[in-house]
């Protein structure tokens, strides 16, 4: 295996390159058919980026125009219906927008690669992080996998592929990076070479497909007899997605010897932990540094990525928690009325268990507020000192406390 990996190493290329331009780049070596998208920041910059190497002649795909989410939605659901390749991204209420597509791709079982750049929904208007839009479909039958760097985010598209074309599950998957924090930010990456990412991601080649020679039907009226059937069918494939999504990672880590900790979780600092802290995204790159910094001081701290949110890794997740007296759920989202949709999921894997860890859980950085390494200490000691139900971190409570119209 290292000579395979050593020997992939020398084909590869550093660059510096800004998110969403590596996002393009990462993409058109997946070699799609058919790309199509509306922009909306911040993730036109992938899209754009795309359509310039389509409209170059490097990258020989088909780049359709249209005039909104909900149309480029439907778009790629056509052309992966007769067989091709697709891509498209989205962000916020373009998310919104092409929600009701989200649910047909799925639900007809269409391996569709989608990024979604994440970013807060209105109103009011705010064009920065959070991850609420992705949150908001997590109903909607797609694998959603999130990103902690840019180099996972590049790393993750090509795993997308081939999550997405296993014949195993059949199901489209939604790459979360992070607005801005990610897709506007330059660092240091490594991008494959187009041999080895054509022999890690072979031509899609799918099990049925719409062609006169052999007709078939594809999203057909279900009546009461047959619709529960599919939905389950659909549920069933989602759990057959966690065997794959950890197959796929481990394979990506034996051709390109990155493997991103893990496939479905990281585990980091966890071993001896009595308070685990559970996030998703980029804020966990921070959380790295905030957990190392209290081990240093001796204070029995580790940390838990969600890199799967759907499927959601129940069992990787309750082993990886199973020891530790309190976890800490820092979440970039919420569900007015309700709960922070993270912390919901993590208290739902101990339900009915013997033993339950103390829960906590902060809803931070929505809108793009900074979540700075003092709040995250702040919040692991407040967590320790007695499990918190509910709490908005960093919150201002003279702004909070005004009604509208006072």
């Amino acid at each position: 295996m290292m000579a395979q990996v050593l020997q992939t190493a020398r084909a590869t290329k550093a660059a510096v390159l800004e998110g969403s331009r590596a996002i393009a780049e990462v993409v058109g070596l997946c070699r799609p058919q058919v790309i199509s998208a509306y922009p909306i920041t911040p993730q036109t910059h992938i899209v754009e980026a795309l359509a310039q190497m389509v409209a170059e002649g490097s990258l020989k795909a088909e780049f359709v125009n249209v005039e909104s989410e909900h149309s480029a939605a439907s778009v790629v659901l056509g052309a992966s219906a007769t067989g091709a390749r697709v891509y498209t991204a989205s962000s916020s209420q373009g998310i919104s927008l092409m929600s009701e597509v989200l649910f047909n791709i799925s639900g007809t079982r269409l391996p569709v690669v989608m990024t979604c750049a994440n970013r807060a929904l209105s109103a009011p208007l705010n064009i920065w992080n959070d991850q609420q839009d992705s949150l908001s479909v997590r109903d909607a039958g797609w694998i959603q996998l999130y990103a902690e760097d840019n180099q996972e985010a590049i790393d993750t598209h090509i795993q997308a592929y081939r999550i997405a074309e296993d014949r195993r599950i059949l199901l489209p998957v939604m790459v979360c990076v992070d607005g801005f924090l990610l897709t506007h930010t330059y660092e240091p990456l490594i991008l494959p070479a187009q041999e080895d990412v054509d022999a890690f991601l072979p031509p899609y080649r799918p099990l049925s497909y719409l062609t006169p020679d052999a007709p078939v039907t594809f999203g057909a009226f279900a009546d009461p007899e047959y619709y529960l059937e599919s939905r389950y069918q659909l549920h069933q494939a989602m759990g057959r997605a966690r065997g794959v999504i950890e197959d796929v990672a481990q394979r990506y880590a034996q051709v390109f010897g990155r493997h991103h900790h893990g496939g479905l979780i990281d585990s980091y600092f966890m071993e001896g932990a009595a308070t685990a802290v559970v996030a998703m995204g980029s804020v966990v790159a921070t959380l790295r540094d905030v957990v190392e910094g209290l081990r240093g001081r001796g204070e029995p701290v580790g940390l838990v990525k969600v890199r799967s949110f759907r499927p959601f890794p129940t069992e990787a997740l309750r082993a990886a928690l199973g020891g530790v007296e309190r976890v800490v759920v820092l979440e970039k989202a919420l569900s007015p009325g309700g709960v922070g949709i993270l912390a919901a999921e993590v208290r739902a894997i101990f339900q009915g268990k013997a033993r339950q860890p103390a829960i906590s859980a902060f809803v931070a950085g929505l809108g793009g507020r900074d979540i700075p390494v003092g709040a995250l200490e702040e919040m692991i000691e407040r967590a320790a000192a007695g499990a918190v139900e509910e709490q908005f971190l960093g919150l201002k409570p003279e702004l909070a406390e005004e009604e509208l119209g006072d």
